[in-house]
C-alpha cells in the first residue's frame, strides 16, 4: 500500500516536470516571435500543418480550436493557436491516434 502511494506521487512529480518542461517550450517559441498575439488565418494554420484549405477550414470549425471569427474571417491568436496544437500532440500520443 505505501509502495502505491510512493509510485503515485513519482508519477505526479513526474508528470508536473512534463508540464513544466512544455511550458516551457512553449514561452520559448513565443519569445522568437515578433508579435505572438498577431491573428492567423485559415491559410496560415494550413502552411503550418501542410494541410489543405478544406482540412484547415474543418479545424477551424471544432469545438476544442480557439478560433474567432471576424467578420468572415476566421482567425486564431498565434499563442492560442501554439497551446491547441501541443495539447492535441499530447492526446494523439495518449490515444496513438490523430484525430
Amino acid at each position: 500500500m505505501i509502495e502505491t502511494k510512493i509510485d503515485n506521487i513519482e508519477n505526479n512529480i513526474i508528470d508536473t516536470e512534463e508540464k513544466d518542461l512544455k511550458e516551457k517550450a512553449i514561452i520559448e517559441a513565443i519569445k522568437k516571435v515578433k508579435d505572438p498575439f498577431q491573428n492567423w488565418t485559415v491559410k496560415e494554420v494550413m502552411k503550418d500543418l501542410l494541410c489543405g484549405e478544406a482540412t484547415a477550414n474543418e479545424i477551424f470549425k471544432r469545438a476544442d480550436f480557439p478560433s474567432v471569427n471576424i467578420g468572415k474571417t476566421k482567425t486564431v491568436t498565434y499563442v492560442a493557436y501554439l497551446v491547441w496544437k501541443s495539447t492535441r500532440k499530447e492526446e494523439s500520443d495518449e490515444n496513438g491516434k490523430i484525430d
